[in-house]
């Protein structure tokens, strides 16, 4: 398959080869584009999404603009990376800001010991987890109840890639806190 005829099969939303040109053939070159781009971990499905979606609006305004001048691989770097530096460089600060015990409890009749110590443990697995976006997204949909369309805004992505962004930060944040479970129960089987 030239790369014309590759193009074209991804604007035409040919979804078999759209998996295989992203997620297997592209891998090598994006996980380079994320190592020259970022320093600190970024999800590679996450990135995929974001940059397939970034190249098909407009009815793929973008990949229409390949003139076939270089390879479809060379032309896709330069394009990635001009793009996430962009964007990059005008991200939000992901690190938190408000302190770690910001709200009162709605409800006087809770047991604030147990409060206290609920939001104490969930910051504490908030902390462990390496990707700051996903904790923003957390913090932003799960805990302060913020709005989608702000949050996603906020992110420079759409809301359905928000989703995908909470998806798998709720995914991570369950790993972290079944591996912190586990060695709790190992230490206190002592």
């Amino acid at each position: 398959m030239t790369d014309n005829q590759l193009i074209q099969s991804l604007i035409d939303r040919d979804e078999r080869i759209t998996q295989q040109f992203f997620f297997q053939n592209c891998r090598p070159l994006f996980r380079k584009v994320i190592s020259l781009v970022f320093s600190y971990p970024v999800d590679y499905d996450e990135f995929v999404n974001e940059f397939y979606l970034y190249l098909m609006e407009n009815e793929a305004y973008r990949l229409r603009q390949f003139q076939g001048r270089s390879s479809i691989y060379q032309w896709l770097k330069t394009v990635a990376i001009r793009y996430f530096i962009h964007k990059r460089n005008y991200m939000i600060d992901m690190e938190p800001q408000e302190p770690l015990l910001d709200k009162t409890p709605v409800d006087e009749t809770v047991d604030e010991e147990s409060n206290l110590v609920s939001r104490l443990d969930l910051e504490y697995l908030l902390a462990r987890m390496t990707n700051k976006r996903q904790v923003y997204v957390i913090r932003e949909l799960v805990l302060h109840d913020a709005e989608p369309r702000e949050v996603a805004l906020a992110l420079q992505v759409t809301v359905d890639n928000l989703y995908n962004i909470k998806k798998r930060a709720i995914e991570a944040l369950t790993k972290i806190a079944i591996n912190e479970a586990e060695k709790y129960e190992k230490g206190s089987d002592r």
